[in-house]
Protein backbone atom coordinates (compact mmCIF):
# COMPACT_ATOMS: atom_id res chain seq x y z
CA UNK A 1 0.00 0.00 0.00
CA UNK A 2 1.38 3.39 -1.01
CA UNK A 3 0.54 5.90 1.72
CA UNK A 4 0.44 9.44 0.38
CA UNK A 5 -1.80 11.29 2.82
CA UNK A 6 -2.54 10.82 6.52
CA UNK A 7 -4.54 12.67 9.13
CA UNK A 8 -3.91 13.45 12.79
CA UNK A 9 -6.42 14.32 15.51
CA UNK A 10 -6.65 14.67 19.27
CA UNK A 11 -9.63 13.26 21.12
CA UNK A 12 -11.03 13.19 24.64
CA UNK A 13 -9.43 15.19 27.45
CA UNK A 14 -6.47 17.37 26.56
CA UNK A 15 -3.04 16.54 27.96
CA UNK A 16 0.27 18.43 27.96
CA UNK A 17 2.48 16.97 25.24
CA UNK A 18 -0.28 16.44 22.69
CA UNK A 19 1.17 19.28 20.64
CA UNK A 20 4.59 17.66 20.71
CA UNK A 21 2.99 14.48 19.35
CA UNK A 22 1.17 16.42 16.61
CA UNK A 23 4.44 18.12 15.65
CA UNK A 24 6.26 14.79 15.49
CA UNK A 25 3.56 13.18 13.34
CA UNK A 26 3.55 16.08 10.90
CA UNK A 27 7.33 16.37 10.61
CA UNK A 28 7.87 12.59 10.32
CA UNK A 29 5.17 12.28 7.66
CA UNK A 30 6.47 15.17 5.60
CA UNK A 31 9.97 13.69 5.81
CA UNK A 32 8.47 10.58 4.18
CA UNK A 33 6.82 12.63 1.42
CA UNK A 34 3.34 12.22 2.85
CA UNK A 35 0.76 14.98 2.99
CA UNK A 36 -0.75 15.61 6.43
CA UNK A 37 -4.24 16.81 7.26
CA UNK A 38 -4.94 18.12 10.74
CA UNK A 39 -8.43 17.26 11.98
CA UNK A 40 -9.94 19.89 14.25
CA UNK A 41 -12.14 18.89 17.21
CA UNK A 42 -11.42 15.16 17.15
CA UNK A 43 -13.91 12.73 15.63
CA UNK A 44 -16.53 15.49 15.50
CA UNK A 45 -14.32 17.43 13.13
CA UNK A 46 -13.59 14.31 11.11
CA UNK A 47 -17.29 13.68 10.53
CA UNK A 48 -17.79 17.33 9.58
CA UNK A 49 -14.72 17.40 7.36
CA UNK A 50 -13.05 20.16 9.40
CA UNK A 51 -9.57 19.56 8.01
CA UNK A 52 -6.51 21.73 7.49
CA UNK A 53 -3.31 21.11 5.54
CA UNK A 54 -0.32 20.81 7.86
CA UNK A 55 3.08 21.98 6.70
CA UNK A 56 6.52 22.23 8.25
CA UNK A 57 5.87 25.70 9.64
CA UNK A 58 2.33 24.95 10.80
CA UNK A 59 3.75 23.05 13.77
CA UNK A 60 6.54 25.48 14.60
CA UNK A 61 6.42 26.91 18.10
CA UNK A 62 3.87 24.44 19.48
CA UNK A 63 6.08 21.85 21.19
CA UNK A 64 6.17 23.92 24.39
CA UNK A 65 2.44 24.65 24.52
CA UNK A 66 -0.11 22.90 26.68
CA UNK A 67 -3.53 21.88 25.40
CA UNK A 68 -3.93 20.83 21.79
CA UNK A 69 -3.33 22.90 18.69
CA UNK A 70 -5.99 20.89 16.86
CA UNK A 71 -8.60 21.23 19.64
CA UNK A 72 -10.49 18.28 21.04
CA UNK A 73 -14.07 17.23 21.63
CA UNK A 74 -16.05 14.21 22.68
CA UNK A 75 -18.20 12.77 19.91
CA UNK A 76 -21.25 10.67 20.91
CA UNK A 77 -22.13 10.29 17.20
CA UNK A 78 -18.91 8.36 16.59
CA UNK A 79 -20.02 5.66 19.04
CA UNK A 80 -22.57 4.56 16.46
CA UNK A 81 -21.57 2.71 13.30
CA UNK A 82 -23.37 5.31 11.19
CA UNK A 83 -21.02 7.97 12.57
CA UNK A 84 -17.99 5.80 11.78
CA UNK A 85 -19.16 5.40 8.19
CA UNK A 86 -19.61 9.17 7.87
CA UNK A 87 -16.01 9.64 8.99
CA UNK A 88 -14.86 6.95 6.57
CA UNK A 89 -16.61 8.74 3.72
CA UNK A 90 -14.78 11.97 4.56
CA UNK A 91 -11.44 10.13 4.65
CA UNK A 92 -12.11 8.57 1.26
CA UNK A 93 -13.30 11.86 -0.22
CA UNK A 94 -10.05 13.65 0.67
CA UNK A 95 -7.83 10.64 -0.04
CA UNK A 96 -6.73 10.03 3.54
CA UNK A 97 -4.83 6.73 3.66
CA UNK A 98 -4.48 6.55 7.44
CA UNK A 99 -5.08 8.42 10.69
CA UNK A 100 -3.16 9.04 13.91
CA UNK A 101 -5.42 9.35 16.94
CA UNK A 102 -3.99 10.91 20.10
CA UNK A 103 -6.13 10.25 23.18
CA UNK A 104 -7.28 7.64 25.65
CA UNK A 105 -9.17 4.35 25.67
CA UNK A 106 -12.38 5.87 24.30
CA UNK A 107 -10.45 7.40 21.44
CA UNK A 108 -8.83 4.04 20.70
CA UNK A 109 -12.21 2.33 20.50
CA UNK A 110 -13.12 4.85 17.82
CA UNK A 111 -9.82 4.18 16.06
CA UNK A 112 -10.53 0.44 16.15
CA UNK A 113 -13.95 1.00 14.59
CA UNK A 114 -12.54 3.21 11.85
CA UNK A 115 -9.80 0.67 11.17
CA UNK A 116 -12.49 -2.01 10.86
CA UNK A 117 -14.29 0.23 8.37
CA UNK A 118 -11.16 0.31 6.22
CA UNK A 119 -9.18 3.38 7.32
CA UNK A 120 -5.94 2.30 9.04
CA UNK A 121 -5.61 4.05 12.42
CA UNK A 122 -2.80 4.21 14.96
CA UNK A 123 -3.44 5.40 18.50
CA UNK A 124 -1.06 7.38 20.68
CA UNK A 125 -1.82 7.35 24.44
CA UNK A 126 -2.43 10.91 25.61
CA UNK A 127 -4.02 11.27 29.04
CA UNK A 128 -2.79 12.73 32.31
CA UNK A 129 -4.17 9.80 34.33
CA UNK A 130 -1.62 7.23 33.04
CA UNK A 131 -4.45 4.70 33.09
CA UNK A 132 -3.99 3.00 29.70
CA UNK A 133 -3.06 -0.59 30.45
CA UNK A 134 -0.89 -1.39 27.42
CA UNK A 135 1.66 1.33 28.15
CA UNK A 136 3.89 2.18 31.09
CA UNK A 137 3.49 5.87 30.32
CA UNK A 138 0.92 8.19 28.78
CA UNK A 139 1.59 11.65 27.38
CA UNK A 140 0.76 14.37 29.90
CA UNK A 141 1.25 12.34 33.06
CA UNK A 142 4.59 13.81 34.14
CA UNK A 143 3.46 17.39 33.55
CA UNK A 144 0.24 16.81 35.50
CA UNK A 145 2.16 15.39 38.47
CA UNK A 146 4.59 18.31 38.47
CA UNK A 147 1.70 20.78 38.33
CA UNK A 148 0.05 18.93 41.21
CA UNK A 149 3.07 19.03 43.49
CA UNK A 150 3.61 22.72 42.71
CA UNK A 151 0.03 23.49 43.78
CA UNK A 152 0.16 21.25 46.86
CA UNK A 153 3.48 22.75 47.96
CA UNK A 154 1.75 26.13 47.98
CA UNK A 155 -1.13 24.73 50.02
CA UNK A 156 1.41 23.22 52.39
CA UNK A 157 2.71 26.70 53.26
CA UNK A 158 -0.71 27.73 54.55
CA UNK A 159 -1.37 24.39 56.25
CA UNK A 160 1.95 24.63 58.06
CA UNK A 161 1.41 28.26 59.07
CA UNK A 162 -1.97 27.47 60.64
CA UNK A 163 -1.41 23.91 61.92
CA UNK A 164 -4.10 22.70 59.53
CA UNK A 165 -4.96 19.59 57.62
CA UNK A 166 -5.30 20.17 53.88
CA UNK A 167 -7.42 17.58 52.05
CA UNK A 168 -6.57 17.83 48.36
CA UNK A 169 -8.50 16.26 45.50
CA UNK A 170 -6.43 15.53 42.41
CA UNK A 171 -7.50 14.12 39.06
CA UNK A 172 -7.93 10.40 38.55
CA UNK A 173 -11.50 9.19 38.20
CA UNK A 174 -10.66 5.53 37.82
CA UNK A 175 -6.93 5.56 38.54
CA UNK A 176 -4.90 6.76 41.51
CA UNK A 177 -1.50 7.20 39.88
CA UNK A 178 -1.40 10.99 40.19
CA UNK A 179 -2.57 10.85 43.80
CA UNK A 180 -0.06 8.15 44.70
CA UNK A 181 3.04 9.61 43.10
CA UNK A 182 2.28 13.26 43.85
CA UNK A 183 1.29 12.24 47.37
CA UNK A 184 4.68 10.65 47.96
CA UNK A 185 6.45 13.63 46.40
CA UNK A 186 4.52 16.05 48.65
CA UNK A 187 4.97 14.03 51.82
CA UNK A 188 1.25 13.38 52.23
CA UNK A 189 0.23 11.82 55.53
CA UNK A 190 -2.35 9.64 53.81
CA UNK A 191 -3.23 8.84 50.19
CA UNK A 192 -6.68 7.74 49.04
CA UNK A 193 -7.04 6.07 45.63
CA UNK A 194 -9.96 4.30 43.89
CA UNK A 195 -7.97 1.07 43.57
CA UNK A 196 -7.91 0.76 47.38
CA UNK A 197 -10.87 2.84 48.50
CA UNK A 198 -11.29 5.06 51.55
CA UNK A 199 -10.73 3.55 54.99
CA UNK A 200 -11.76 6.47 57.19
CA UNK A 201 -10.68 4.82 60.44
CA UNK A 202 -7.24 3.97 59.08
CA UNK A 203 -6.81 7.54 57.85
CA UNK A 204 -7.89 9.05 61.17
CA UNK A 205 -5.62 6.70 63.10
CA UNK A 206 -2.69 7.67 60.87
CA UNK A 207 -3.32 11.36 61.47
CA UNK A 208 -3.65 10.84 65.24
CA UNK A 209 -0.46 8.77 65.36
CA UNK A 210 1.46 11.40 63.41
CA UNK A 211 0.10 14.13 65.68
CA UNK A 212 1.23 12.17 68.74
CA UNK A 213 4.72 12.07 67.23
CA UNK A 214 4.78 15.87 67.00
CA UNK A 215 3.43 16.51 63.50
CA UNK A 216 1.50 19.79 63.41
CA UNK A 217 0.12 19.98 59.85
CA UNK A 218 -1.13 17.36 57.42
CA UNK A 219 -1.68 16.76 53.72
CA UNK A 220 -4.28 14.18 52.68
CA UNK A 221 -4.21 13.35 48.96
CA UNK A 222 -7.49 12.10 47.48
CA UNK A 223 -8.05 10.90 43.91
CA UNK A 224 -11.04 12.31 42.06
CA UNK A 225 -12.61 8.86 41.86
CA UNK A 226 -13.05 8.93 45.65
CA UNK A 227 -14.13 12.56 45.94
CA UNK A 228 -16.14 13.86 48.93
CA UNK A 229 -13.18 15.94 50.11
CA UNK A 230 -15.46 18.39 51.93
CA UNK A 231 -16.95 15.54 53.96
CA UNK A 232 -13.53 14.03 54.59
CA UNK A 233 -12.20 17.37 55.88
CA UNK A 234 -15.22 17.80 58.15
CA UNK A 235 -14.78 14.32 59.58
CA UNK A 236 -11.07 14.87 60.22
CA UNK A 237 -11.72 18.12 62.05
CA UNK A 238 -14.52 16.55 64.12
CA UNK A 239 -12.55 13.44 65.09
CA UNK A 240 -9.09 14.98 65.64
CA UNK A 241 -9.72 18.61 66.52
CA UNK A 242 -7.34 19.66 63.73
CA UNK A 243 -8.66 22.56 61.66
CA UNK A 244 -9.16 21.10 58.18
CA UNK A 245 -9.74 22.56 54.72
CA UNK A 246 -10.54 20.90 51.40
CA UNK A 247 -9.22 21.92 47.99
CA UNK A 248 -10.13 20.58 44.55
CA UNK A 249 -7.27 21.27 42.14
CA UNK A 250 -9.42 20.52 39.09
CA UNK A 251 -8.46 21.25 35.51
CA UNK A 252 -5.35 23.26 36.39
CA UNK A 253 -3.67 19.83 36.29
CA UNK A 254 -4.41 19.46 32.57
CA UNK A 255 -2.72 22.68 31.55
CA UNK A 256 0.75 24.10 31.37
CA UNK A 257 3.87 23.70 29.30
CA UNK A 258 4.83 20.00 29.01
CA UNK A 259 7.91 18.70 30.77
CA UNK A 260 10.96 17.28 29.00
CA UNK A 261 9.63 13.75 29.55
CA UNK A 262 6.30 14.52 27.90
CA UNK A 263 7.90 16.31 24.95
CA UNK A 264 10.39 13.52 24.29
CA UNK A 265 7.97 10.59 24.72
CA UNK A 266 5.37 12.36 22.58
CA UNK A 267 7.95 12.89 19.86
CA UNK A 268 9.00 9.24 19.96
CA UNK A 269 5.42 7.99 19.84
CA UNK A 270 4.43 10.32 17.02
CA UNK A 271 7.38 9.17 14.93
CA UNK A 272 6.55 5.50 15.58
CA UNK A 273 2.93 6.01 14.57
CA UNK A 274 3.98 7.41 11.20
CA UNK A 275 6.37 4.51 10.67
CA UNK A 276 3.45 2.11 11.11
CA UNK A 277 1.15 3.97 8.73
CA UNK A 278 3.96 4.26 6.18
CA UNK A 279 3.86 0.47 5.99
CA UNK A 280 0.07 0.46 5.69
CA UNK A 281 -0.28 -0.93 9.22
CA UNK A 282 -3.31 0.19 11.21
CA UNK A 283 -5.43 -0.91 14.15
CA UNK A 284 -2.43 -0.42 16.46
CA UNK A 285 -1.70 1.50 19.66
CA UNK A 286 1.76 2.90 20.29
CA UNK A 287 3.08 2.24 23.79
CA UNK A 288 6.14 2.55 25.99
CA UNK A 289 7.35 -0.64 27.64
CA UNK A 290 10.53 -0.82 29.73
CA UNK A 291 11.68 2.44 28.17
CA UNK A 292 11.16 1.25 24.58
CA UNK A 293 8.53 2.35 22.09
CA UNK A 294 6.41 -0.59 20.91
CA UNK A 295 2.90 -1.15 19.55
CA UNK A 296 -0.06 -3.44 20.15
CA UNK A 297 -3.23 -4.46 18.36
CA UNK A 298 -5.93 -2.04 19.53
CA UNK A 299 -8.30 -4.75 20.74
CA UNK A 300 -5.48 -6.46 22.61
CA UNK A 301 -4.52 -3.15 24.17
CA UNK A 302 -8.08 -2.42 25.26
CA UNK A 303 -8.42 -5.84 26.87
CA UNK A 304 -5.33 -5.42 29.06
CA UNK A 305 -5.53 -4.65 32.78
CA UNK A 306 -3.09 -2.39 34.57
CA UNK A 307 -1.92 -3.53 37.99
CA UNK A 308 -1.86 -0.89 40.70
CA UNK A 309 1.65 -0.55 42.23
CA UNK A 310 0.89 -1.83 45.72
CA UNK A 311 4.58 -1.87 46.60
CA UNK A 312 4.72 1.90 46.03
CA UNK A 313 1.49 2.41 47.96
CA UNK A 314 2.93 0.47 50.89
CA UNK A 315 6.10 2.54 50.78
CA UNK A 316 3.97 5.68 50.91
CA UNK A 317 2.23 4.41 54.06
CA UNK A 318 5.46 3.37 55.73
CA UNK A 319 7.27 6.71 55.31
CA UNK A 320 4.40 9.14 55.82
CA UNK A 321 4.55 9.84 59.56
Amino acid sequence: MSVKKIGVLTSGGDAPGMNAAIRSVVRAALKNDMQVLGVRDGYTGLIKGDLVDMGIRSVSDIIQRGGTYLYTARCPEFREWEGVLKAKAVCEKVGMDGLVVIGGDGSFRGAADLSKAGIPCVGIPGTIDNDIACTDYTIGYDTAMNTTIEMVDKLRDTAQSHDRCSVVEVMGRRAGYIALNAGIACGATYIVVPEIGLDMDAMLNKIKAAKALGKRYFIIMVAEGIGHVDEIAERIEKETGIESRSTVLGHVQRGGSPTVTDRVVASQMGFHAVELLKQGIGNRVVAQKAGKIVDFDIQEALSMKKDFPMDLYNIANDISF
